[in-house]
């Protein structure tokens, strides 16, 4: 009997087939990190490698003196980050309430609380705390990185204390849509746009990544940094109006308004494309560039960037102050809307 068939997901193009047995020793060699996207005949789905049962253990495995976990720590199974449960609450303005046992803790962008019970603590650190043991100079250069996507260099975090559940509240800063996302499920990372993340289980790490072409970087509408979540509890983003998710098929490319981008999966390669004719350029509405998804992988879209809302109500302002009503022909024509985009 024939050895199944595999494909591996590189930078938006497919590799393979190839057997079981040569891809275990791709694996094992490093040629594809375990967030690889894998896909076989009688998958529904592409898949991360490292849920694949036959390739798991090409990744090596935890060394048996390992530390034990802290003492009143939960932790997913098998997994870094605690197990939180939630509820999202809202339609327009949401918040997502997190229910924490004891010992359990979420961190937070700071100012992002919106109500916790007595038994919780709060305590503002360097970063996220999902390396320990890296050292104060460490936890200074991680949390300095969170500077170039314009955060806090500080987290919140909030752990339960005592002896039951507890609970704490985060409430999105404009209207939208909260996004629960399963890292764990979702191949342990995820790239997002640089003011989505809201918060996250204890132990997920919250970083930067660099575009790796420079015209996504110069024109991508987040510049050449996105926020990189990795681990696999769960993380929360927030977004402008209505969040629509897509998965892309091998090859699927997917034209998308440079705001209108949320977050993908580093499986999905990302550019920048020029809007074509100088007419369109002018006076299409839309700006002089749109970005290009490639599958495979999962993308999230919002339906109202913020800066699209900040656009027009900053108009709606000048035009106010200038005495044009908005039903005028004047008030109808605004130049700074020429050549906008998002």
């Amino acid at each position: 009997m024939s050895e199944k068939q595999w494909f591996v997901a590189v930078s938006g193009r497919q590799e393979g087939p190839f057997g079981e047995s040569a891809l275990q020793q791709a694996f094992g060699a490093g040629r594809y990190p375990p967030s690889s996207m894998v896909w076989a005949e009688g998958l529904p789905e592409w898949v991360a490698a490292s849920d694949v049962g036959a390739f798991r253990s090409s990744f090596g495995k935890a060394s048996a003196a390992a530390a034990p976990p802290p003492v009143n720590a939960p932790l997913r199974h098998g997994g870094g980050s605690h197990e939180i449960d939630y509820r999202i609450f809202g339609e327009e303005m949401q918040f997502v309430e997190v229910e924490l046992d004891p010992g359990e803790t979420v961190v937070a962008e700071a100012g992002g609380m919106m109500y916790m019970d007595g038994a919780v603590q709060m305590d503002t650190k360097f970063g996220d705390g999902s390396e320990a043991d890296q050292g104060l100079l460490g936890k200074a250069l991680s949390a300095g990185k969170r500077m170039l996507t314009g955060e806090s260099l500080f987290m919140t975090h909030f752990t339960a204390q005592g002896g039951g559940k507890s609970k704490v509240a985060f409430a999105s800063p404009y209207p939208g849509t909260i996004i629960p996302l399963d890292l764990g499920a979702l191949g342990g990372q995820m790239l997002c746009q640089k003011d989505a993340f809201l918060c996250a289980a204890f132990g997920t790490k919250v970083g930067i990544a660099f575009q790796k072409k420079i015209g996504a970087g110069l024109f991508g509408g987040e510049g050449f940094i996105l926020q990189k979540l990795e681990g696999d509890g769960y993380a929360f983003m927030h977004a402008g109006g209505h969040v629509v998710e897509r998965t892309l098929g091998p090859g699927e490319a997917l034209k998308v308004d440079t705001g209108c981008l949320v977050a993908f999966q580093p499986s999905v390669d990302y550019d920048i494309e020029t809007v074509k004719g100088v007419k369109s350029m002018l006076f299409g509405g839309e700006g002089f560039f749109f970005a290009v998804l490639r599958g495979p992988g999962k993308i999230w879209l919002q339906s109202l960037p913020f800066s699209r809302l900040a656009n027009r109500i900053g108009a709606a302002a000048r035009a106010g102050r200038s005495g044009k009503g908005e039903g005028s022909v004047l008030g109808g024509i605004a130049l700074d809307g020429l050549f906008g985009g998002d």
